[in-house]
């Protein structure tokens, strides 16, 4: 095989690529001997057909002389958030590997150009350790939380353990001896961390690769946690059909079309010289049709030669050639096939009813149609709303006074919590609560929440990922519900009311919850 000049290395290298940054010292070790890059994966949700487009990426690199390392970051993954005990990532990883492996084999990469590494082979040394501490004395936790923002788990109270997790990714470049790291464009923040913190240890800056985010099935981003948006390596042939049947797919619609995405960055990239794209097409539509660039097929899809269903159907054919080798592989070896059952065993049944989950909330849109001072409390309005409710307006005394003029409540749409215990204040009962945003520092600062523009009286809000499930009829004072809920309701940095990192959305339009002007605040 003939060598090929950096200059086409190059090019290989960084085809198809989001972004990358370090673009002359690339150039400078390209002039002199091979690349060396590393790419990692936390080893948490199960593997979909999007990881061919990292697979895709590391065809190009071999290609191109680049020593490749895969780093299965069993570590990372017990790190960022995960409930799981620590065997079950330790069965995950196992499965990592093999997936990883039979996908590559699958696009013919020979494994012996590869070197296949687990966080914990050296993560654990005291070398690292002393270094993950030195790393810890420099890194501001502002900055920490910073670079894991698209990466790691976000919740109202995060854990030490997030925080720590782009540490070790900046120092696995050092670690692993390499010169260049490869991950999606939504490590970014992650990547621009390490180049400004492992000099601070006297360790090189690196180059950084990023690939795109391809569009799920759905039309978002691919997602191992979304089942309709992905594929996994797994699926029968009937199964692939079924999604690609149901996945978005808008004639005319390049921009976020998870198939073209897919055609663009995995399916053309693999092809062999004198392969085409076919697209198969009955006679009576023009007969099948091929494409030797990807330019070619999004014209083609934008000026709607290419029907939807045809795409689909092409998409499925190469599709099932990419699985095949997997799924023979997986069902020929017991010990695969039981690795695969327990690393990712069926859901449970469902969690006692008496879970603390926000389900059982009872948040509806509220108009008030009346508001007086209460005639015994200063600080305290007493409001006529309109939930909902067939019985009529509900009364409710919310402590607004100060903060919020009379004038300005009067027909204000308002979120309201209306399963709490109907209590007395100074004698008046009131059957439910104005949820607001509330800050007592560096002055004390409260604005009722907004529910989204549109919104009628009585109309439900949910909390995303948990549209399931009843409210309680009345929550239990006794068992802390609306307490223990309350501690992660928050107003986030974008000024959306969310829940442990999930947002307040109307069930209806799924219109989100905001606040006026404040930030980063609680929701009392």
């Amino acid at each position: 095989m003939t060598e090929l000049s950096w200059e086409d290395k190059y090019k290989l290298i960084t085809r198809n690529l989001a972004e990358w940054l370090g673009d002359d010292k690339l150039k400078t070790i390209l002039k002199e001997r091979n690349l060396k890059v590393y790419w990692g994966t936390a080893t948490t949700g199960k593997p979909h057909i999007g990881y061919f487009t990292p697979m895709s990426k590391i065809a190009d690199f071999l290609r191109a002389g680049v020593e490749v390392t895969i780093l299965f970051a069993d570590l990372h993954a017990y790190l960022d958030n995960m409930k799981a005990p620590w065997d079950l990532l330790q069965l995950r990883t196992q499965y990592y590997e093999a997936v990883i492996k039979s996908m590559l084999k699958s696009i013919d990469v020979p494994l012996d150009n590869l070197k296949f590494v687990k966080g914990t082979d050296y993560q654990l040394s005291k070398e690292y350790s002393l270094d993950l501490y030195r790393l810890s004395s420099v890194v501001t936790e502002h900055d920490a939380k910073k670079a894991g923002a698209e990466v790691v788990k976000q919740v109202a109270n995060p854990l030490i353990s997030g925080l720590l997790y782009p540490n070790l990714q900046a120092l696995d470049e050092e670690y692993l001896k390499v010169d260049a790291q490869f991950g999606g464009v939504d490590q970014r923040k992650i990547f621009t961390f390490s180049e400004k913190y492992l000099p601070a240890l006297g360790y090189e800056k690196r180059i950084h690769f990023m690939n795109p985010m391809i569009p799920g099935l759905a039309g978002a981003k691919m997602s191992s946690s979304e089942d309709d948006s992905k594929i996994d390596l797994l699926d029968n042939a009937a199964s692939v059909k079924k999604k690609l049947k149901k996945a978005f797919c808008e004639p005319g619609n390049v921009t976020d079309n998870g198939l073209l995405a897919f055609s663009k960055h995995v399916l053309f990239p693999l092809m062999k010289e004198g392969e085409s794209y076919l697209v198969p097409r009955t006679a009576e539509f023009g007969g099948d049709i091929s494409f030797e660039t990807f330019e070619e097929l999004e014209a083609s899809f934008k000026k709607e030669v290419i029907h939807p269903g045809d795409l689909k159907a092409a998409v499925e054919i190469y599709i099932n050639k990419l699985l095949d080798p997997i799924r023979k592989e997986f069902n020929e070896d017991p010990k695969l096939k039981a690795l695969s059952a327990k690393a990712y065993a069926a859901p449970q049944k469902p969690k006692p009813v008496d879970e603390i989950v926000p389900s059982r909330l009872d948040i509806r849109v509220g108009k008030i149609t009346n508001v007086e001072k209460h005639p015994e409390a200063d600080s305290l309005y007493v409001e006529k709303i309109d939930v909902g409710d067939p019985t009529g307006d509900r009364t409710i005394v919310s402590g607004l006074v100060n903060f919020i003029p009379i004038e300005e409540m009067k027909d204000r749409m308002v979120v309201i919590l209306a399963n709490l215990k109907p209590a007395k204040l100074r004698g008046i009962e009131s059957h439910g609560m104005v949820l607001c945003a509330s800050v007592d520092e560096p002055t004390k600062a409260v604005e009722p929440l907004r529910p989204p523009a549109g919104s009628l009286p009585g109309e439900k809000i949910v909390v995303e990922g948990y549209e399931s499930g009843n409210p309680d009829e009345v929550l239990n004072p006794k068992k802390k519900v609306w307490e223990k809920l309350q501690a992660d309701l928050v107003v986030n940095g974008s000024g959306e009311a969310s829940w442990n990192g999930n947002l307040l959305l109307t069930i209806s339009s799924s219109g989100k919850v905001t606040a006026d002007s404040l930030k980063n605040v609680p929701i009392k």
